[in-house]
Parts: structure tokens; C-alpha cells; sequence
């Protein structure tokens, strides 16, 4: 009998419950217990929904972040919190955002970096290790958590990130080697094991998503020395690797000392073959048959036609799985009533496809006539997708087939343009602006809340939004930033606002899912071939540029963004998707040059999160991502200049193919790495120009003048002066306006300074 079971389940709540505890816990508006109280909650809710599972995760739940959980649980936190007064849930909030809900801006830390899990769009908190780095075990989260399940009798398998992943996800913060850190670590992972066992335990999972990257003989050797290490302990281990193949990691995870082995058979159905056949006869095969990272419908039938026969030679020796965690999908489907149904008919949101799964482990258990009638359903639902004319467009896959080459070129070189640029912007040294967006207010929630409910007029949302603009606009004369933008009150979100007047996207009213913490995203559903039909914001920005006479910024999100953002097609390549955006996005940029505007900001941050975990295929990834952007953005006149932005990834190893984007102006992140992200330009000459963040958008600690001053001085170490900007690390609208406009002041006096500092 082949055994069901998850690795992971949303942990946000059907209805964000999660979120809303976290931030009235940080405002001070409820206690520690009721925020404790709302997780259990939700953690009970989670388990009741997979209790026909015959292993349900427990460990899965984070208040924050499951990297920082494990940092919590092995003792690996910094200096700068360890000896700070208040609770092990103040000190984890610090790390997480910089405060706990009654530090105030005076007793504020510098919070964790914070970056991509692999190549999705969740965010973990990078752990932070020397070589002096000591653990110590503090197993109560999870213990706790196991013994709840328990209690309310659910086949409870603890899940944990496993030693040489975790090791693999830290940063060394001195000039050490992370791995010579295993052997402080196991004893550790070994005492968590056996007091697992002890609590009951019969099964652990234990990620190790490391193990589909490129790993050298370093860090191979790592796993065997670990799990050497590790197969004493007495639970039984199931090792879990996901989002990506094995490759040459194959043979080194079959032979790994454990009990089983769970594969991603989405990204990876060529492997499952072979690890069928090299994997041990007393070990467990785990198949991760369902897309945990994407929500249509699995095709259940053509499933079961490769997997039927695996189970027939494994038996009771297969598991079958999502591919992996649900915490990258939605909850649940059944409360989408006013999505369209055609629409809805080709979708699964976490719930239903854990009822794929059982439909799939009963189809091998006891044969497909035991669900013939959810076969024929799947099947239909299948082929109409499939056949839908509203899926293809024959006119838009011509306009991609035929592209020329020169729509990616700029008429002149760098050079030229900046010299254009300048004498036309007529901008100081280290000029000023941000990202785009400003706090999204009550006032702008509730009039975008009341037009959805057809409470208000279009006429009244419009006076609504304009007055944000207005309000916006005055705001950043009266600080005195050089290069302005309209605020964007009337976008709910920097993907979805465009997916919702591009045809191909469909949109949910409650898909939402954790991006990081308490910041939750609704991806749009990539459904079709993409066309524009009409200027998307022009008339917005047109309209704050008329209340100004410094330059705005016409603000767009990139075609590899709205990409990598959204829940895209599963039936075509992503590069043929990504184009189809690029020609959209790249008439709303000739409509904004035409309009006047004639700075241009076209948001990549999702850039580096598309890129392939294996190096080997990066370049096919950044060829037509980078092609992609170039035809966006490269149909403007040399006065014209083009900025893009990208925050929160690693960007270094990339920094070529950035370059090669030929942006006038890059924005990027670096004040949570304290200007870590420049080290590359000690042996990259960066062309163009680039605004370093030096506001850290996701704390609300307000960086003072000095601190900026820093920062900068940093980055002029390594970028000539006359090529830099000053500015945030990413847009403002999860902020507070209190916090924002002291920032704000605070950068604009700052850029001041060094232009005083550059002419003496």
C-alpha cells in the first residue's frame, strides 16, 4: 500500500490570520499570548485539513520564518541580540524585522539580511556564523508543536532543515569556512532526534533542498559525514529534496544512511526512473507527484500511467507527496466565488491538492475504478484547458516568433545617452529619489475597497487617487528629493495592478501566499497569451507630472518580474511567456515617452529568483530574461533614461548579465548587507549608473543622517561619485508615513553632506 503524506502547509491562514495577529502584536495592540494563541489556532486548522494523510508535518509553522526557527532552535543567533532584555519571542522578532512590539526606535537593532529560498519569491533570514560561532540545543518550539499534534491525535512527522542545507544558507560574517561548522552542529541535530524520539516520534523529515544545487567535493563530503553521523539516532529519517534534479547528486542521496528519500518528480519526472533503480530495497521512495510551487490541476491520469508502475515494483516501499512544501500556494480554492469558472475548473490551491493526492494514493491502492468519476472530471477539466481559446492567441504568438533584434538595442552607447540625460535632467550630484511607492494609507484602502464594492463612483476613486498623488507629490517637494514619483495609491500590487489590464491573467480574490513574515502577495494566474489593450498608466503619472516641475518618474514592474511573480503557465516555456510581456510592457513605455515623461523605472526585482539552481543552466535563463527586459525598455529616445530596480538577492554572481540590461540608472539593495552587494564592483567596472539602498524598507528603524553618510562613502569607494544615487532599498507602501518622512529627510540631508564632502 503506497502511504500519503505533505511536507508543509500554508501557514498565513485561510483568511491571513497570521499576518493580522503579527502586526497588531507589533503595534502593541495584543499580547504575546493571543498572538501564540492565533498560531495555534491556525495550526490546528492545518492539521484537521490533513488528517487523511498517512503522515501529517508539524515544525512546518513559523510565527516568522523556518530558517530562522532552525537559527533559533540550534542557539545561532548574533552577539548584537543574544544579550538583549525581553523574551526569546522579542529577541526573534528583533533578528526578523530590527523591534519587538515595545522596542522603540531608540533600542533598535540592525535586523537579519534577508533573501530568496532558492528560487522562489518567499524570504528567509540569512543565519550569521564566524568561526567562533557556538550552538546550543533549544528544542521547545518544535517539541511543543509535535506534542500539540499529538494531543489532538494526528500522525504527527516533525519536519526540520537539516545540518548541511542550514550550513549551506548561512553567511560567514568573518573570513571563516561555514562547513568547518558540521561538527559543532551534529551533536545537536542528534540531541533533537533523540528527544523526538523520545516525545514519540516514528518519522522525521528533514530538508535538504541543498542537495539539487552544484555542490563540490567539500560540500558532498559534508553530507556523508553528517548523515554518517546521524543514522545512530532512533527516528527514521526521510530526507527531503525538492525544487529542482539531483544530477550528479543522484548516487550520493540514494546511498545517504537513511530510511528514505523524497524526490521532486515535477522539475524532476526524468530521475524518478533511476532512483527507482539505485535506491537501496530497505528504503522508502518518496515521490513528490504534485506541483507545490504552481496551482493548476495535476493531470492525474497521465500521473498514475508512470506512476503506477513504480509502485507495482516498490510496494509499500512508495510515498507520494507534493513535490514540495504548499507554503508556495494559496489555501483554498472553494472560497474563490467570483473567480470565473471556466478558470476555476483548472486549478488547485493547497486543500485540493491534498485531495488530489488522496484521489492518486486510492487510485494505487485500490485501483482507478475506486475514483473513476474524480479520473473523468480530471480528465475533462485537462483537455478543456487545454483546447481553450482563451488560452491562445494566434496573433500574439506571431508577434513573438518574429521579433526583430534591434528592438532590444538603444540607438546610442552608455555614454552618449548620460551626456544627453544630463543636460536635459540638469540633476546635483548624488541626486535623490525612491523606489515608487509611498504608504498605502487606511484612506487609500478604503476608497479602493468601496469602488470594488461599487460603494463609490469611478469618478470619486479617481479624486480619491489623485488626491494620494497630490498628497505625495507636495510631500517629496517639500524634502526636497531630486527625482519624484506619483506614489502609486492606486496599485494594490506592483504585478497584479498590470496582470488585471493585460489580457491572458486571470485574478483570485483570497489566493494569497506568505512572501516574508507578515507581507502576503495574491500572484495573478498567468493563464494566456498576453496582449495589452490599452495604456495602463499613463494617465496617472501624466497627472503628477502636472503638478510639478521636477522630473517624475514613470513607474512600470519588468516582464521578468510580473513573470517570476506570478502563478504562470505550465503548458508553454517561460521565455516564449516572458516575451509576450516584454512587447505589452514595452508599448506602455513608448506611450509614457510620448506622454513627456521622460524617466522611466521599470522594476526587475524578481530578476535573479528565475535564475535555475544549476549553474550550468544560467546563462539559457539570463539570455532571454535580459533579452526580455532590453525589448521593454530599449524603444526610447537616448534622452529618455531608464532605470530598473531589484532588491533582496544575491546579485553578484549575476552582476555581467546586469550590466548587459543597459539600464541608465540601477536601484538594488545593500543596507541590510551594509553595502555587502558593492564588494563585486572591486572587480567589476559597473558602467552605468546605480543607486545603492541605504534605507532599509522592510524594519521600521529610522536610519539617521550618519548612517547614510556611511553607507554612501562605502559605495563611493567603489563607484565614482558623479555615477551615483541615493535612495531607498525598495518601494515605501508597507511603511508608515512617520516613519517614512523622518527617513526621507534624513537621506535628502545626507545626499546634502556628500556633495558638500565631494566639492571641498
Amino acid at each position: 500500500m503506497a502511504l500519503i503524506h505533505n511536507l508543509g502547509f500554508p501557514r498565513i491562514g485561510a483568511k491571513r490570520e497570521l499576518k493580522f495577529a503579527q502586526e497588531a502584536f507589533w503595534k502593541g495592540d495584543a499580547s504575546a499570548d493571543q498572538l501564540l494563541a492565533t498560531a495555534a489556532d491556525i495550526r490546528s486548522g492545518n492539521w484537521q485539513l490533513q488528517q487523511a494523510l498517512d503522515l501529517v508535518p508539524v515544525g512546518d509553522f513559523s510565527l516568522y520564518d523556518q530558517v530562522l526557527d532552525m537559527s533559533f532552535t540550534l542557539g545561532n543567533l548574533p552577539k548584537r541580540v543574544a544579550g538583549l532584555a525581553g523574551s526569546e519571542l522579542d529577541n526573534y522578532f528583533r533578528l526578523a524585522r530590527g523591534r519587538s512590539a515595545n522596542d522603540s526606535a531608540c533600542n533598535c537593532i540592525h535586523a537579519g539580511e534577508m533573501t530568496k529560498w532558492f528560487d522562489t519569491n518567499y524570504h528567509y533570514i540569512v543565519p550569521e556564523v564566524t568561526a567562533e560561532t557556538a550552538f546550543s540545543l533549544n528544542p521547545e518550539r518544535l517539541l511543543s508543536q509535535f506534542a500539540e499534534a499529538r494531543q489532538q491525535g494526528v500522525h504527527a512527522k516533525p519536519v526540520i532543515i537539516g545540518p548541511v542545507t542550514y550550513l549551506w544558507l548561512c553567511k560567514e560574517k568573518d573570513n571563516s569556512n561555514r562547513l568547518d561548522l558540521l561538527d559543532k552542529l551534529l551533536p545537536l541535530y542528534s540531541a533533537l532526534l533523540e528527544q523526538l524520539a523520545d516525545a514519540g516520534a516514528e518519522w522525521v523529515q528533514i530538508d535538504e533542498p541543498a542537495l539539487v544545487t552544484d555542490l563540490d567535493a567539500s560540500w558532498k563530503h559534508a553530507f556523508e559525514v553528517a548523515y554518517h553521523t546521524l543514522k545512530a539516532n532512533r527516528p527514521r529519517l526521510l530526507l527531503a529534496t525538492y525544487f529542482g534534479t539531483l544530477q550528479d547528486n543522484l548516487q550520493l542521496a540514494c546511498n545517504l544512511p537513511v530510511a528514505g528519500l523524497h524526490i521532486d518528480a515535477v522539475r524532476g519526472r526524468e530521475e524518478v526512473g533511476k532512483v527507482v533503480d539505485w535506491l537501496p530495497a530497505h528504503k522508502v521512495l518518496s515521490v513528490g507527484a504534485i506541483d507545490g510551487r504552481n496551482i493548476w490541476k495535476t493531470d492525474l491520469n497521465t500521473t498514475l500511467d508512470w506512476l503506477e508502475p513504480v509502485a507495482a515494483k516498490l510496494g509499500e516501499r512508495l510515498w507520494v507527496a507534493p513535490s514540495c512544501s504548499l507554503l508556495h500556494v494559496p489555501v483554498d480554492l472553494e472560497s474563490e466565488l467570483a473567480l470565473d469558472r471556466e478558470i476555476v475548473n483548472w486549478l488547485a490551491f493547497a486543500k485540493q491538492k491534498l485531495i488530489e493526492l488522496q484521489v492518486l494514493g486510492t487510485a494505487l491502492n485500490l485501483g482507478r475504478a475506486a475514483v473513476a468519476a474524480e479520473l473523468t472530471a480530471n480528465r475533462v477539466a485537462i483537455k478543456l484547458r487545454k483546447e481553450s481559446a482563451r488560452v491562445h492567441n494566434p496573433a500574439v504568438k506571431n508577434a513573438v516568433s518574429t521579433l526583430a533584434p534591434e528592438l532590444g538595442q538603444r540607438k546610442s552607447h552608455y555614454t552618449a545617452r548620460a551626456l544627453k540625460q544630463r543636460s536635459q535632467l540638469n540633476l546635483p550630484l548624488y541626486p535623490t529619489t525612491t523606489i515608487g511607492s509611498f504608504p498605502q494609507t487606511a484612506d487609500i484602502r478604503k476608497a479602493r475597497l468601496g469602488f470594488r464594492k461599487q460603494e463609490i463612483t469611478a469618478a470619486e476613486y479617481d479624486a480619491c487617487m489623485k488626491a494620494e498623488i497630490e498628497s505625495s507629490v507636495r510631500e517629496q517637494e517639500a524634502l526636497g528629493l531630486d527625482v519624484l514619483v506619483h506614489g502609486e495609491a492606486e496599485r494594490n500590487d506592483m504585478v497584479e495592478y498590470f496582470g488585471e489590464q493585460l489580457d491572458g491573467y486571470a485574478f483570485s480574490q483570497f489566493g494569497w501566499v506568505q512572501s516574508y513574515g507578515s507581507r502576503c502577495v495574491k500572484p495573478p494566474i498567468l493563464f494566456g497569451d498576453i496582449s495589452r489593450p490599452k495604456a495602463m498608466t499613463v494617465d496617472w503619472i501624466k497627472y503628477a507630472q502636472s503638478l510639478t516641475d521636477k522630473p517624475m518618474k514613470g513607474m512600470l514592474t519588468g516582464p521578468v518580474t510580473i513573470l517570476n511573480w506570478s502563478f504562470v503557465r505550465d503548458d508553454q516555456p517561460r521565455r516564449d511567456t516572458c516575451l509576450q510581456l516584454a512587447l505589452a510592457i514595452r508599448n506602455e513605455v513608448l506611450d509614457l515617452e510620448a506622454a513627456g515623461v521622460n524617466i522611466i523605472q521599470i522594476d526587475e526585482a524578481a530578476l535573479r529568483e528565475g535564475l535555475p539552481l544549476r549553474r550550468s543552466e544560467w546563462q539559457g535563463y539570463l539570455d532571454w530574461a535580459v533579452e526580455s527586459f532590453r525589448i521593454t525598455a530599449n524603444g526610447v529616445k537616448d534622452e529618455t533614461q531608464i532605470h530598473t530596480h531589484m532588491c533582496y538577492s544575491e546579485f553578484n554572481d549575476i552582476i555581467e548579465a546586469i550590466a548587459h540590461m543597459d539600464a541608465d540608472v540601477i536601484t538594488i539593495e545593500t543596507s541590510r548587507s551594509d553595502m555587502e552587494l558593492l564588494d563585486v564592483f572591486e572587480e567589476f567596472a559597473y558602467p552605468n549608473e546605480i543607486g545603492p539602498g541605504v534605507y532599509d524598507i522592510h524594519s521600521p528603524n529610522i536610519p539617521s543622517q550618519e548612517q547614510i553618510v556611511k553607507l554612501m562613502a562605502k559605495a563611493a569607494e567603489r563607484i565614482p561619485a558623479e555615477r551615483l544615487w541615493v535612495n531607498p532599498d525598495c518601494g515605501l507602501k508597507t511603511r508608515q508615513w512617520p516613519e517614512v518622512l523622518p527617513a526621507l529627510n534624513n537621506m535628502v540631508a545626507a545626499a546634502k553632506t556628500l556633495r558638500e564632502t565631494a566639492i571641498s
